[in-house]
């Protein structure tokens, strides 16, 4: 593929938050550690520690949930981790169904990019790339889908719950079957694993286990032990409440606005089939739904005995992922990395390292049939992202042989009023807003004319006008961006060496937006669903 990028303000797709912090703005500076640069990992990495019995309970739990698994790069860097000199590089996302959105894809390779490049430039040190499974989420509507080839496919059950815990029922394993186009490997894991989770981890080790991705489950008592002081304090003592709110003053204070909000207490109280969220009252902790309540007594001693039934929230969850992994740096998606500046003052309080923060790259993959209509119309690669009424009337006004703006009637048409304006004034200086009214009622008139005409040659430019919105319709499926709503399946069907050119292609340490294009004729979606 061929590669171009923009400025991602040029998208009008990012926060001013967001956009400030990857230009490297003063105004957000005080909100994050160290801007991501290769000449400040290296500067960071000797006051990087992390403790040895942190290193091995971690061993130990990747160990066991890679029983039965091959992938000899994994296996090496899970054994890795066991070094004083070793860190990781780190990405998290939700279980959804066949990878849902491309850009989960984006994210993971990103991630295995920057552990790469990090490898490279720092000899003496080891990276390790890890995707963090959000099996603790329960919110299954998020994720129950995929959309492919213009349509979505859904899996619905009535479970609840974390959703890595969901059975894979046969209300899934008739979707499955249904889906003739599916390649082989994402048959073999949602039909030969019990669980989402087991799911999951079987097709993602399948795509990137070559690269030595190592993919961890956190919700294990083994790890949440290393996390109960954390718990405790944020029950019975609210303390990331105030934290929180302290930073989302300061963003408001410097003009951004906030994405995430504390709570009194930031953590769920789970079981099987169960995430509840936990609140005090009067006096006593409480689920949501009423159905448990403890005193602090009670409270305390829970979470000591078992710390795996309390699940933190998006305030804690970044905290707890520092906590149980020797964590450089962490990628995510502009909303994703917004949200860390709120929480700094969380790991500072806590006396925990506060991580390199990265955007994943962001990528719009242009079909060879789109570029030949994009050629065709002449339409430049930053117009793609002009809303659709922009950018048709803008096509048409610049397409025109006639002038449809009525420049030189405007220009009579001031000329003309500003010769009345001159004789008001000496008649009765009164009769100048009357003129002026009378101007502006003239300037409305020329102004739905020229609609009028714009319209008219809108007529006459129709089929191009429908290119410009199939163009559109492609690069945003409803409405949304491609990588937010298409799967990766409509790219790697066709062509199987996708993933291995997105590693060609993408920089992780480059925050362009990057638009990729197809070098030749594309297969055809409908073609490769049908082998």
């Amino acid at each position: 593929m061929l590669k171009s990028s923009l400025d991602p303000a040029c998208t009008g797709l990012f926060s001013s938050l967001f956009l400030d912090y990857i230009h490297k703005k003063e105004s957000v500076k005080q909100f994050y550690k160290d801007f991501p640069d290769l000449e400040q990992f290296k500067k960071s990495l000797p006051q990087k520690h992390f403790e040895q019995e942190k290193r091995s309970r971690l061993v130990r739990v990747l160990e066991k949930q890679y029983e039965g698994f091959e992938g000899a790069k994994v296996k090496a860097n899970i054994q890795q981790l066991n070094q004083v000199n070793t860190f990781t590089v780190t990405t998290g996302h939700q279980l959804n169904l066949m990878t849902g959105p491309s850009y989960f894809i984006y994210k993971i390779i990103s991630t295995i990019a920057l552990a790469d490049k990090l490898n490279k430039e720092n000899p003496d040190y080891h990276f390790v790339p890890v995707y963090w499974m959000a099996t603790e989420d329960h919110d299954f509507a998020e994720i129950n889908h995929f959309y492919f080839d213009g349509k979505n496919y859904e899996w619905q059950t009535d479970q609840t719950g974390a959703v890595g815990e969901f059975v894979l029922d046969e209300s899934l394993k008739k979707l499955i079957g249904e889906l003739h186009f599916l390649p082989e490997f994402f048959k073999t894991a949602y039909t030969q694993s019990k669980f989402l989770k087991e799911a999951v981890r079987k097709y993602v080790h399948h795509l990137f286990a070559d690269r030595g991705l190592v993919i961890i489950d956190a919700n294990e008592k083994e790890l949440k032990q290393l996390f109960v002081p954390v718990i405790k304090d944020d029950i019975l003592n609210a303390t990331a409440n105030n934290l929180v709110n302290d930073c989302n003053s300061a963003l408001e204070k410097a003009g951004y606005s906030t994405q995430i909000f504390p709570r009194e207490i930031n953590f769920f109280y789970m079981e099987k089939g169960r995430r509840e969220r936990l609140i005090l009252n009067n006096g006593f902790f409480e689920t949501h739904d009423g159905k448990n309540k403890w005193d602090e007594a009670e409270m305390t001693a829970l979470i000591e005995q078992k710390p795996e039934n309390f699940s933190p929230n998006v305030v804690m969850r970044p905290l707890y992922q520092e906590v149980i992994l020797p964590n450089i740096a962490y990628l995510g998606g502009p909303a994703e990395v917004a949200y860390w500046f709120q929480l700094k003052n969380v790991f500072a309080h806590y006396s925990v390292d506060y991580p390199f923060l990265l955007p994943r790259n962001f990528a719009m993959i242009l079909t060879s049939p789109l570029q030949r209509k994009m050629n065709k119309l002449r339409l430049e690669e930053k117009e793609l992202f002009l809303p659709f009424d922009d950018l048709r009337i803008k096509y048409v006004k610049e397409n025109s042989d006639q002038d449809l703006e009525l420049i030189e009637e405007r220009d009579k048409l001031n000329d003309i009023y500003k010769a009345l304006a001159e004789k008001s004034q000496d008649m009765d200086a009164t009769l100048t807003y009357a003129v002026k009214a009378a101007h502006k009622r003239n300037e409305r008139i020329l102004d739905q004319v020229a609609t009028k005409f714009r319209k008219a040659e809108e007529r006459k430019k129709a089929t191009a006008i429908q290119q410009i919105a199939e163009i559109k319709k492609e690069l945003f499926p409803q409405g949304t961006l491609q990588e937010r709503k298409i799967n990766f399946l409509e790219f790697y069907l066709g062509n199987p060496e996708f993933i291995k050119e997105l590693f060609d292609t993408f920089d992780p340490l480059n925050f362009d937006f990057i638009l990729l294009k197809e070098n030749g004729d594309k297969r055809s979606i409908k073609k490769a669903t049908q082998n």
